[in-house]
């Protein structure tokens, strides 16, 4: 991002393993980025409603689909609703390339949609393409 700030990211993800290499990618790309997580739809809905000091309102969502409690399509449906968050842009990224969770999610406006690799360095580079594009391509508000 222009200037050095800290690029804020939201990971949403129930599964530990992949948040920590999404974090570990994300860490990985040289420039300063900060990265909260939230286990579920629910989690990452409370944590957006009550933003303080130690836990801003993200920059940007990676946001997993199937998860307990709330999943991504109604965290994100729920996101895209609120005034407040809608512009938070959110990249759904999910192990499914099911045509119909690709097109909910759309449907639901999510800025992207990627499949997560299985391979760990293909991993690693689409969660890399993903940290440069917010932080080097896109303008964020």
């Amino acid at each position: 991002m222009a200037g050095g700030r800290v690029l804020r990211v939201l990971v949403v993800d129930d599964d530990d393993a992949d948040a920590m290499m999404i974090s570990e990618a994300l860490e990985a790309g040289g420039a300063q980025v900060s990265i909260g997580r939230a286990s579920d739809g629910q989690a990452a809905l409370d944590l957006l409603r009550a933003p303080d000091d130690d836990a801003p309102r993200p920059d940007l969502i990676l946001l997993d689909l199937n998860m307990p409690r709330m999943g991504g399509l109604a965290a994100l449906a729920e996101i895209k609703s609120d005034d407040d968050l809608k512009a938070i842009p959110v990249v759904v990224l999910t192990t499914s390339d099911a045509t119909s969770d690709v097109v909910n999610s759309y449907q639901r406006q999510a800025n992207a949609y990627v499949t997560k690799p299985m391979e760990l360095d293909a991993f690693e580079a689409a969660v890399a393409e993903i940290n440069k594009f917010y932080r080097d391509v896109a303008i964020l508000p």
